[in-house]
């Protein structure tokens, strides 16, 4: 494990992997409790992963994703979901606070009714905008816990969703976000990082 700040500063996208390096579904399960601690607003936990390790159905993701060799080096390729019906989950997930005594039956019950309103009045372009964000904050957790347990990773938005969609029978109410592959990075031709933008280009405080 290594500290955090290395975790910030090493991780890169990774465009070449070495080939036959397994992961186990104990490792991957792992990093996936610790991803499960990611923000997302009201905690609905709109982020859903398919992790992909079996050869044959890499190579499936990799015809849909434009033949992109890394898909097929990956340990596992993993698709990134977001559930744009999230928030019909919220009785559920605050039914342990409920339980313990945190929320009372009346807090209870507005915290459902309000959050079932507040994306019902919003309609469906919100959702769904709502549910690619939250995702997106989940998988940056993801590939920095990956990091920190050697791993590397390459987010990928180069695929085709309903081929993916199709492949993996996917229900309508999940949008596949991105891809991640993740496996040990082949640094014999890694290049130099990309330009990095000095602070005062992509900060502005107070107003424009």
């Amino acid at each position: 494990m290594i500290d955090f700040m290395s975790v910030i500063k090493e991780r890169r996208s990774a465009t070449k992997f070495i080939q036959d390096v397994e992961i186990s579904q104990q490792e991957l399960d792992d990093m996936f409790s610790l991803t499960k601690f990611a923000p997302s607003a009201f905690n609905l936990q709109h982020a859903h992963y398919l992790a992909v390790t079996d050869p044959a159905r890499k190579e499936e993701i990799y015809e849909a994703a434009n033949k992109q060799y890394k898909v097929k080096t990956a340990s596992a390729t993993i698709l990134v979901l977001g559930d744009t019906k999230a928030y019909q989950q919220v009785g559920r997930l605050n039914e342990g606070l409920l339980n313990l005594g945190v929320l009372n039956k009346q807090e209870y019950d507005i915290t459902v009714e309000s959050t079932i309103q507040f994306y019902e009045k919003r309609g469906e372009i919100f959702q769904r905008e709502e549910a690619i964000r939250n995702a997106s904050l989940s998988a940056m957790q993801f590939m920095l816990i990956a990091k920190a347990k050697g791993w590397d990773t390459c987010p990928m938005i180069g695929f085709d969703p309903e081929a993916i969609r199709s492949l993996f029978n996917i229900p309508e109410q999940y949008i596949p976000v991105l891809l991640i592959t993740l496996g040990k990075e082949d640094i014999s031709s890694q290049r130099p990082r990309g330009y990095r933008k000095p602070i005062s280009e992509f900060v502005t405080y107070n107003s424009f």
